[in-house]
Formats: C-alpha cells, structure tokens, sequence
C-alpha cells in the first residue's frame, strides 16, 4: 500500500472517530516514513494486537511474565553439552511468525550470512570456501543468549517504530531480556544484529584476499592468510558488539588435512564426511544380505519410517554433491524398496 492510499483511508476513518486535524497529521507524520520502507504501520498494543489476532491484554500478559509463556527443555549437543531451548508456546509463537513474516524479512541481512534466510542455503555457505587453501572457523560463544533485549529494540526503533511499540516487540521477541534459542524470530534478528559486524569482518578480509561467510555463529574464513591476526580481528570486534570468541571451537584447517564447513568437507570435492558416507554403505550392505526386518532387528533399531529416514540422508548427501553415482545407485535402490512395501 502506498503512503496516498493509506492517507486517504486513514483520514476518512480518523474524521468519523473524532480525531482532530491535530491528531491525524501527528498519526500520519509517523506513519509516513514506516510505509515508505515497507513495513506495517503499528501505533500502540491495541494496534499490535488487531493486526495478530489476540487481544490486548493476551500481548500485555505476554510482556510482562514472559518466561510463562515459553517451554524450557534441554538438548545435547554434538560435544555431548547440554543446550537449553525456550520455546515459545503456540499462541506466542503464532505472533512471532506474524513479526517475522510481516516485519522482520523485509530487513535486509548481510550478504556474507548464509542461515536461517530465505532462498540462501548451508550449500551456498559451502561453496564459497572449496579448495581455497587454509580454512579457518570460528564460533561465538553463547550466541542467542548474548544479544539482548535492548539491542534487538534498537532494530525496531531505526525502522521508525516509536519507542513504546519498539519496547513492545522486543518483549515480544525476547525471554529474560535476552533471545531465546527455540522463537522463531530469533535466527533472523540475528543476522540483522550482526549486520554492521559481518561488513566490518567483510571489509579486512577483502583487503587481504579472504574469502568470510557467517552461518548462524559459525563463521568461515578461506584463503591463504595470517590465522592468528585474522583471530584477533574478530575476536576484538565480537567485543565491540558484547558478543565473546569462543576460543575453544577455533579450527585451523590446512589443504593437506581434511577440511569440514558446517559438517561439510570441501577440500577438491564437496560431499559429506566420509565416515557417513561408509556408514550409509554399511546400512545399505545389511539391509541387502539380511533384509530390512532381520537388519533392524540385528541392530535394535526401532525407528518409524526407517527406510525414508535412510533416503533422508541419501538425498542430503547427493544435494552436496549431485554427481555422486553411489549415492544415486543407493538411493534408486531404496526407492524400489519403498515402492514395493
């Protein structure tokens, strides 16, 4: 909608309320620069609450004792750690997506992130650092945690939303005043906090011939370059942002040694790592000499749809690397399987 219609239709509704000249031209001076950038016009919780589909009081309880309304469990994480989720319950969730969708991707993340946006992808990422001599990756330490509420209101309020709404949408994004890993809104605000970091980090690599993408908090370095300077860069802008260098998930990965981005090698050929490569021959071995039963049986596996879960990985492994013909004969052999059961 163009700020002329919104204007006219305002006007009309404003007049029959009762608002004064006054009052509408204030509405409309504030509105003006938001529609201008795209995004919905919101004036106060009453506002906000019209435009999700809840009430106002639902949107004030949800700001006021937010942690009530998300679900807290742990998951272990590939080094065996524990890492906690928050998750939104539904009806919060359903406004987080409303956000997402009507505000948040109309910002514009940096180039250089490779996660959680629509239509760039984990290949993408990959790519970029094939064959590239030494690769290095970093991990910011206790990523979404560290962003806080304040930093993620500063993003509402340079879009033009007023204090009051951009106080209002941070709450609403936000558990414990900081991101909660588990919202859906927490990925891209992300990315769009680290916008002005990921050109600054762009900037020096440039200089030096470094090729740098960043998926979620893992960044990648590629190149043939001086490690230890490129680690105090980063680790000295991440402070410039609140954000920690997690120094024990620093990875120095040279040519001759295999080289894995976020679970990927990429050395000459980009594929998955060769130990689940053997392990996907393995299953396809067993279920060949002993059937699918007796194979699940022998291996105590007790998995719903275990046939599909095995294509699963089959498929993730030939959209790595399309010109995989094991994995493709794998694959075509399964299919037979399933359209037999």
């Amino acid at each position: 909608m163009t700020f002329e219609i919104y204007q006219r239709e305002f006007r009309r509704k404003a007049f029959k309320t009762g608002f004064s000249d006054e009052e509408i031209q204030k509405c409309l001076d504030y509105a003006q620069p938001i529609i201008d950038k795209g995004f919905p016009v919101i004036y106060n919780t009453s506002n906000l609450a019209a435009l999700v589909g809840y009430r106002k009081s639902y949107l004030k309880r949800a700001v006021f004792f937010t942690t009530y309304f998300y679900r807290t469990f742990l998951i272990k994480k590939a080094n065996g750690k524990l890492r906690t989720i928050k998750e939104p319950l539904p009806s919060l969730k359903e406004i987080q997506i409303w956000i997402l969708n009507n505000i948040l991707y109309s910002l514009q993340p940096s180039r250089y992130a490779k996660a959680y946006i629509p239509k760039r992808n984990i290949l993408e990422n990959v790519r970029y650092h094939r064959n590239k001599g030494i690769v290095l990756t970093l991990d910011i330490q206790n990523f979404f945690p560290s962003i806080k509420r304040s930093d993620i209101e500063n993003i509402f309020l340079r879009i033009g939303y007023s204090s009051n709404v951009s106080n209002l949408l941070s709450k609403l994004c936000c558990c414990d005043n900081v991101l909660p890993q588990g919202a859906h809104t927490s990925p891209y605000l992300s990315n769009i906090y680290l916008n002005s970091f990921d050109d600054v980090v762009a900037k020096y690599c440039k200089s030096f011939n470094i090729r740098f993408t960043r998926y979620a908090d893992d960044m990648i370095f590629s190149g043939n370059f001086e490690v230890e300077m490129l680690i105090d860069f980063v680790r000295l802008e991440l402070k410039n942002i609140g954000l920690i260098l997690n120094e024990e998930k620093i990875k120095i990965m040279h040519p001759n040694n295999r080289q894995i981005v976020t679970g990927i090698v990429v050395n000459k050929v980009i594929q998955i790592p060769k130990q689940q490569r053997l392990a996907i021959k393995q299953e396809i071995f067993f279920i060949k000499k002993y059937g699918v039963s007796d194979h699940l049986v022998h291996t105590h596996n007790n998995k719903a749809n275990y046939l599909r879960h095995l294509l699963g990985k089959i498929n993730y492994a030939i959209a790595i690397n399309p010109s995989d013909e094991k994995m493709k004969a794998y694959k075509q052999y399964l299919k037979q399987l399933l359209s037999s059961e």
